[in-house]
């Protein structure tokens, strides 16, 4: 007697894999799982050291990781926030470069 899979399990199964390949996705430009989970980690540490400073306003910074090159967008109002924003992101373990692409617009 050979062992066969029902229908219903056979696509539950098929469901499955799929969700499972789908969910290891790679942002481009990354080559592996661990590298994305790293780019990350870095991220939400950024973000966090620049949620405590009193100096940056973490909500007009944008922080995006890529291979341990953390890339900083968004609005300053003075560019001594703007080279704290960078600073912090130099202390952040494991991050390679910074580019600071923040532009400095005086408040109104």
């Amino acid at each position: 007697m050979k062992n066969r899979m029902s229908p219903f399990a056979a696509a539950m199964l098929a469901v499955s894999l799929t969700l499972g390949v789908a969910g290891c996705a790679v942002t481009s430009g990354q080559s592996t799982v661990g590298q994305y989970v790293d780019d990350a980690t870095i991220t939400t540490r950024v973000k966090a050291r620049m949620a405590k400073d009193p100096q940056v306003s973490a909500m007009r910074i944008e922080v995006n990781t890529l291979n341990g090159v953390v890339q900083l967008a968004g609005f300053a109002t003075s560019e001594a926030e703007r080279a704290e924003a960078a600073r912090i992101v130099r202390e952040v373990p494991d991050v390679k470069d910074v580019r600071n692409n923040i532009v400095v617009r005086p408040a109104q």
